[in-house]
């Protein structure tokens, strides 16, 4: 249900994934990764993980062979959470064996999970034991959600989110961190979706980035986002791209508000 890009941060909010079986109901949190925040909106991420940790009941920590966390507010509350843990080491394919040890081992002192995986998602190796982690570590609870239900966030919410994908795959820089879309309508039709959204960033020189040599990027973004929100939707759309500039939007708390981060 996320969106996956190769660089940092690039999941925002906190998404629910609902995974329904005969025998179990399991609903994912989806959450930004750890970091110091350095302004407004950061914040308001790294709140979204606070929250999802006292309501969890099973957490899956994810990282990989090459980060390192310092002591951050989110590790000290972990540290002293009740709930089972387990710590999920990925790319290990890019590593060795020695480096591997060396990383459980620093997992284990700086959290004492109940368990560690080393795991590569790339390669699917031993992402099948984290499932039966996860039913054994559940407590019995009638279902949340509806059967049929897959996510807590609305259709508006994956659309935006497909574009701002495309912004971080498609720029470099500081243009993805200061970029956020928002859907101005979106009205379904029989046989077509017609959606119009707004790409706001920061300042005057990110919008003409964005924008691209006459219109060349933009269009670009338009592009490979009406694809993927056909596939998404399963059926055709229009779609039209604003891009609007909010000076230092990310700072601005009514801002941030209206953008669904607090």
């Amino acid at each position: 249900m996320s969106i996956v890009t190769s660089k940092a941060q690039t999941t925002r909010h906190r998404i629910l994934g609902i995974v329904n079986d005969e025998n179990y109901q399991i609903v994912f949190s989806d959450t930004p990764g750890v970091i110091k925040p350095a302004y407004s909106l950061q914040e308001s991420m790294m709140n979204f993980v606070q929250g999802s940790l006292i309501d969890a009941d099973v957490i899956l920590f994810v990282t990989d062979i090459n980060e390192r966390y310092d002591e951050t507010d989110v590790i000290e509350k972990l540290r002293k959470i009740s709930s089972p843990i387990a710590v999920l080491i990925n790319k290990i394919d890019k590593s060795t064996e020695e480096e591997v040890m060396k990383k459980i081992a620093y997992w284990e002192e700086t959290l004492n999970p109940k368990t560690i995986f080393a795991i590569s998602a790339l390669k699917s190796h031993n992402i099948q034991a984290i499932l039966p982690f996860v039913l054994d570590n559940l407590p019995e609870h009638e279902p949340y959600y509806d059967k049929g239900e897959l996510t807590d966030k609305s259709e508006r919410f994956f659309v935006s989110e497909i574009i701002r994908e495309k912004v971080f795959k498609l720029y470099e820089k500081e243009i993805p961190y200061s970029t956020e879309v928002i859907i101005t309508s979106f009205k379904e039709e029989e046989k077509i979706i017609r959606i119009s959204a707004e790409v706001i960033v920061e300042r005057d020189s990110q919008k003409n980035i964005i924008i691209g040599k006459g219109g060349e990027m933009i269009k670009k973004v338009g592009t490979y986002a009406r694809q993927d929100m056909e596939e998404f939707l399963q059926k055709k759309v229009f779609l039209e791209l604003f891009v609007k500039v909010i000076s230092d939007w990310r700072s601005k708390k009514n801002y941030l508000k209206s953008f669904g981060y607090e």
